[in-house]
Order: structure tokens, then sequence, then C-alpha cells
């Protein structure tokens, strides 16, 4: 019996019995490792608050401080030393008038100063002779005060005469005509031969520094446009580009021809890209951060107690959960101010069944609508 019972299962039966065991274990285990299925899940890209924008408005990049310059004096233009575009510094000649007439003013003057140096000498010489006379009793008192008056008339004749002298001198430097500032040519409004008046507009400076950009808003609506309500400004050029920027002035009182309000929208950090004269699109929204971007309220998750989103990596069609930023929550979703971009990917329903790594099947939003 022992030497059965050692054996036994060496038999075609035990044999069996064990194979069909194995068999079952193998089975359930298999189960467990079965490949996991791969669930679709609706996504979409983040909006940009500009494609959501109130209203926008087309306008052009101009300097905060923009002035027109002409000579001091009036005159024949000589010569014109920049064209439009040039960039200037402050004290560079822009243009000179023909300084002929101004030069026989000066000479004028100074021939004016020396005849009445000369009357003045004459004047103080006839007084001081009186002075003596007056001492000996040889004159009266009253004629040596008509001699100090007459003595008196030429010092002010001499003083007036200097200081005509001194207004020749600053015409005959009003003949040249310079940049008061660092900035830039926009506008030439008189050419060589041609004679201007005093103050008359000859050329317009964009002061360097401060950009901004113009827009015109319908008297209709300009009771919307408060001073220092935050826009995003656009480059037509550069439509990758956005722009925070601040409305800093509302005209008040509307063009005559357009019946439109001017605003001037600043600039609160221009780049190198910005450039005086371009075209631009001014966007007001709701929302007083530029570069938010607009999601469903369905899409936000939490990660370690801070709101969080899931995002698809398109490559391998698995998501991952990335912390951001939330703005404000509105009725068409919720703002994200810092962690997307309108090039991400997000989960935007079952946030809650998703898990770090998961292989999803993607399904747009708007193929799902």
């Amino acid at each position: 019996m022992q030497a059965r019972s050692r054996t036994w299962w060496r038999s075609p039966l035990a044999l069996l019995v064990l194979s069909v065991s194995m068999g079952l274990i193998a089975g359930c285990g298999g189960k467990d490792k079965a490949a996991e299925v791969v669930r679709p899940a609706i996504v979409a890209n983040p909006v940009a608050l500009e494609a959501l924008a109130i209203e926008s408005y087309s306008g052009d990049v101009r300097a905060r401080y923009q002035s027109s310059l002409g000579f001091r004096v009036a005159g024949k233009i000589r010569d014109r030393l920049v064209d439009n575009g040039a960039v200037v510094k402050a004290g560079q000649v822009l243009a000179e008038l023909e300084p002929q007439d101004i030069d026989l003013q000066r000479t004028a003057s100074e021939a004016a100063v020396a005849s009445a140096e000369a009357d003045l000498a004459l004047a103080n010489s006839e007084l001081e002779r009186h002075r003596q006379l007056l001492e000996k009793n040889y004159i009266s008192q009253a004629l040596f005060d008509a001699r100090s008056n007459q003595q008196k008339a030429a010092s002010a004749r001499f003083e007036q005469a200097k200081a005509q002298l001194n207004v020749a001198r600053n015409q005959s430097s009003y003949t040249t005509l310079s940049a008061d500032a660092d900035g830039v040519i926009t506008q030439w409004f008189a050419e060589v031969g041609q004679v201007v008046a005093a103050g008359q507009p000859i050329v317009g400076l964009a002061r360097s520094g401060e950009m901004e950009t113009q827009i015109d808003v319908p008297e209709s609506r300009v009771g919307e446009f408060g001073k220092g309500r935050p826009v995003i400004v656009q480059l037509w050029a550069e439509r990758g580009s956005r722009y925070a920027g601040k409305v800093r002035e509302v005209s008040p009182s509307a063009d005559q021809a357009t019946r439109t309000y001017s605003v001037r929208v600043a600039f609160d950090e221009a780049d190198q890209a910005v450039k005086l004269g371009m075209s631009t699109r001014v966007f007001f929204t709701d929302s007083a951060a530029p570069s938010a971007v607009l999601i469903p309220l369905s899409a936000l998750h939490e990660k370690d107690r801070k709101p969080a989103v899931w995002v698809l990596d398109p490559a391998k069609n698995a998501v991952q959960l990335r912390e951001v930023q939330v703005g404000q929550y509105r009725e068409d979703g919720v703002t994200i101010i810092a962690g997307l971009t309108t090039e991400d990917r997000v989960v935007t329903a079952g946030v809650h069944k998703l898990r770090p790594g998961q292989v999803i099947k993607p399904v747009d939003l708007a193929m799902a609508r």
C-alpha cells in the first residue's frame, strides 16, 4: 500500500488531474493580466480670450509723446538733413534756414550797441564836468539835474541795445532746427526752398519711450471705455504675439468728420517687435489676464488640493495631471491664467475616473456635439 501511495501520482489519471488544475490556475491568473480596455474621452483645446472678446477695434502704433517742430524765426529752408523714418538723437540738426537776413540783423544790433556805448561815454563825461561846475556854483542845480537825466537815458539805451544784440544772436542760432529729444522722424511738412513763418510746423517727431495704439470708438460705446481698463493688443504682422495694455486716455470730444472718439491704449511692456505705424487689433474682454484661456468647468480637477487639469500627450494618447492657476469662474467656463496654452488638449469630462499615464481614445469636443 505504501508503494502505491508513493507512486499513484505517476499514473495517467493523476497526470490528467494535475494538468487540468494547472490550466485552471493559469486561466485565473490571465484574467488579472488581461489588457486594459482603452476608453474614449472627450478632449478640447483651451480657447484664447480674444476669441471670446466682447469687442475688438483696429488701430495703429504711436508714440505717447509726439510733437511738431518748427523754426523760431521766419526764413527760407536751405537744407533738410534727415528723411522720414530716421532715428535721431537729442540735439541732432534736422534742417537749416538761409542765414543772410538774420546775420544782417545781428550786424545792425552790434552797431547799435557800439553807438549806444559811445553816447553813454559822452553822457558820463558831461555829467562829471557839470558836477565839478556845480560844486563851484558855476551852474544851477536844475542844469545839473538835466545832465544827470541825459546820462541815465543814455545808460538805458545802451542796456536796450545790448539786449537787442542778444536777441539777434539767439535768432542766428534759430536758423538751425534741432531735435529736442531722442525719437523717430514721422513726417515732413515743408521742403527745401520753401519760405516758412516763425513757429510753422516743419517736421513731426515721435519721442522714444512709451508706446501706445490709437483706436476710434463710436459715440454709442464711448461710455464703456474707462481709464485704466485692461485690454489685449495684437499686432497684425505678429498674429501669435499678445501684449497687455490699458486704456490711458479717452478723448472728451468726437471727431467732426467721423463722429468717433479717439481712445489711447498704452502697452504695459512693448518689445522690439512693436514699431511705429504698425497696425493693431485691440481686444476688450472681461478678464484682466491677457494670457488667460477658457476651459469648460467640467475639465477642472485637483492635485494636492490645488486646481489641475488632465492634459493629453498626443504622441502616446496618455494623460497627465497638470497644476494650473484659476482666474475667474464664468457662466461659459473657467479662465486659466497660468499653466495652459491654446496648444494644449485637456480632458473635459470624466476627470475623476482618470489616473496618471492612462491611455485614452481622444474624442474632439466639437465632434462629440
